[in-house]
């Protein structure tokens, strides 16, 4: 399935990061939102994606940055126009990721109408741990996933509970525009959404598979350019 790029280092050359929005009934209960009647996704940049070791940077003009925890899952071949039934042929493995979002930026984008890239989009805004083989999780349906804050348990929710699962996500979004090879998709979070602050370590992970943490920091703002 592998390229001549390993799968097993995606944020290194991956192109894509589409992520999945409400997809847990709870979760879109909490943030006052209608349940999607389909599946409601915007996308990443690459260069959002962060490592263990490397901290989640808030940006200079958050003052509300929230983590959401989510199952990842990792396309292994091109699909296009895929049914559902044959969705899962390409996928690669899962890795857990966390859609840091900036949420006071995110309700001023509603208010005014304007996309959420500034809310969703900033560096570091997409953690992700190692690569885990498709093969190592015989259900990606059957997992739970949570998260803690300075040790305190924020988040936790079985990936049973996903509105649209993963081979109908997958269908519908290669029925958009097409996913290559390393692009990854963020399957929505459970509830238990909540704010962080600058030195605060969020640790999260997927039972019995693996765990990952982070240190979070507080951005400097840029100076503006001479002249402006």
């Amino acid at each position: 399935m592998a390229g001549s790029k390993p799968l097993s280092r995606f944020w290194e050359w991956g192109r894509n990061i589409v992520c999945v929005g409400r997809n847990y009934a709870e979760h879109a209960k909490e943030m006052g939102s209608a349940l999607p009647a389909e599946p409601l996704f915007f996308l990443k940049p690459s260069s959002a994606y962060v490592r263990e070791g490397a901290p989640i940077v808030r940006p200079y003009y958050c003052r509300n940055l929230h983590h959401e925890v989510e199952l990842g899952v990792l396309i292994g071949r091109r699909a296009q126009a895929v049914p559902q039934e044959r969705a899962m042929e390409h996928v690669a493995g899962y890795a857990l990721c966390l859609d840091m979002t900036a949420r006071d930026t995110q309700e001023q984008c509603k208010q005014k109408g304007l996309p959420w890239t500034l809310a969703k989009g900033f560096g570091s805004s997409c953690p992700v741990s190692d690569f885990v083989p498709k093969e190592k999780i015989p259900d990606p349906h059957k997992l739970q996933i949570w998260l803690k804050v300075n040790g305190k348990l924020r988040q936790e929710g079985d990936t049973s509970s996903m509105i649209f699962s993963i081979p109908y996500l997958i269908s519908y979004i290669s029925h958009i525009f097409t996913l290559e090879e390393g692009d990854l998709i963020l399957t929505g979070s459970p509830k238990g959404v909540g704010s962080v602050e600058a030195n605060d370590e969020i640790e999260a992970g997927i039972r019995d598979v693996l765990s990952m943490r982070f240190k979070v920091v507080q951005g400097t703002e840029p100076q503006s350019p001479k002249g402006v």
